[in-house]
């Protein structure tokens, strides 16, 4: 009976082997590469390894399986998501705690000030839109999780200390929070705004904008058309790791309304489109809440503001290296515009950033006076 079982054992276990011996061969049977990939330096090999890696079915079963237990045993994720309730997703950087959280603060606060004292020197003025966080707009789907003691009021003290600092800074958290009643202003299973809440959040920043200043040039009509509505999956899905074996216990997908912005005069062409080009007057720096067009949050502050915009914004590198990039720019020298908006999470307050391409003499002259101005560092070690 034993000997019998034995076998069993032994040809359950080899027939198990080579069924996923065979699935993985559908990974090899597949494989391509370039004609110029060569065989000597190794990359055809590594390029054979990582095809072979990616489609290994032990791999992917094993990556399910512990993120099923993760998810349904603990509710929890990968690093870099926090479950919520009712399908509700939210960013760990809104939660986690910061080493030297308050020192960076400090930093980021004197290098806001530095970049609006070198944008007056080129006579242009400054708006901080700070982008108030996820967790604090939809509080009722956090369940269990709490931010840090340091992230708790960091919005009112962001505003406050930039306000202090003379930078106009409108009340979004307050814009936001109103416009939920209306519709979802922040995407369900992403980090990101919605469509909606982009467009509440131009229409504050060009009401600010309008009773700060007068923008040079004529108005333009810019109309907004909504294309429709696709399913998708945000971001923060990538940190639970369900699919394809569980990927029906997932959060169900966001449903995004697709929208694009367009002038009423963008059939005109000639010199007359390349002069009007050259009096762009607003420029928008920041972070892919503005770089993304999915959110169509450019088209929406045009339409606002009716004016057009030159987009600095960049996906995946914070707030403050495309500031910095477009800073250095000759275009800020040669062709300087009448404001700049800066769009800044504030989750990235108390982060590091990594400036080493920099001159590290040049950012510290842009921080400097960052112990003795009592407006930008007076609550930031609080």
């Amino acid at each position: 009976m034993n000997r019998t079982l034995n076998l069993l054992y032994i040809l359950l276990f080899s027939g198990l082997l080579l069924a996923l011996s065979l699935w993985s061969l559908r990974g090899v049977l597949g494989f391509s590469v370039s004609s110029e990939t060569s065989v000597l330096d190794g990359k055809l090999a590594q390029a054979f390894e990582k095809r072979y890696d990616d489609q290994f079915p032990i791999k992917q079963l094993g990556t399910n399986l512990w993120a099923l237990l993760d998810y349904k045993l603990f509710g929890e994720g990968r690093q870099g998501v926090v479950i919520g309730q009712n399908g509700w997703l939210f960013s760990d950087e809104e939660f986690d705690p910061v080493a030297d959280g308050a020192r960076h603060m400090r930093d980021n606060l004197a290098l806001i000030q530095g970049v609006r004292d070198e944008l007056e020197r080129h006579d242009v003025k400054l708006l901080l839109a700070i982008v108030p966080a996820k967790s604090r707009l939809y509080p009722e789907y956090l369940g269990e999780a709490t931010p840090t003691a340091l992230r708790q009021d960091l919005y009112e003290r962001f505003r406050g200390a930039a306000r202090k600092a003379g930078i106009i800074a409108p009340d979004l958290l307050a814009t936001l929070e109103q416009a939920k009643n209306q519709g979802q202003v922040f995407l369900r299973t992403d980090t990101h705004w919605t469509p909606q809440g982009a467009e509440v959040v131009a229409g504050s920043l060009g009401k600010a904008v309008g009773e700060a200043m007068s923008l040079r040039g004529n108005p333009q009509l810019y109309v907004t058309d909504i294309q429709g509505v696709d399913t998708y999956k945000g971001d923060l899905t990538r940190f639970l790791p369900l699919d394809p074996l569980f990927e029906n216990l997932m959060p169900a997908p966001d449903q995004l309304q697709k929208r694009s912005t367009r002038s009423e005069s963008e059939g005109t062409a000639g010199e007359d489109a390349l002069f009007a080009e050259s009096e762009v007057p607003v420029v928008l720096v920041g972070t892919s809440y503005s770089a993304n067009d999915k959110w169509n949050f450019a088209g929406a502050l045009r339409q606002a503001l009716q004016r057009d915009l030159v987009n600095h914004a960049e996906d995946g590198h914070g707030p403050i290296l495309p500031m910095l990039k477009y800073l250095k720019s000759d275009e800020l020298k040669d062709a300087p515009p009448q404001l700049v908006i800066w769009e800044f999470p504030e989750r990235y307050l108390p982060m590091l950033s990594d400036l080493s391409e920099f001159d590290p003499e040049w950012i510290a002259s842009l921080r400097k006076g960052a112990g003795s101005d009592e407006r930008l560092a007076s609550r930031s070690g609080n």
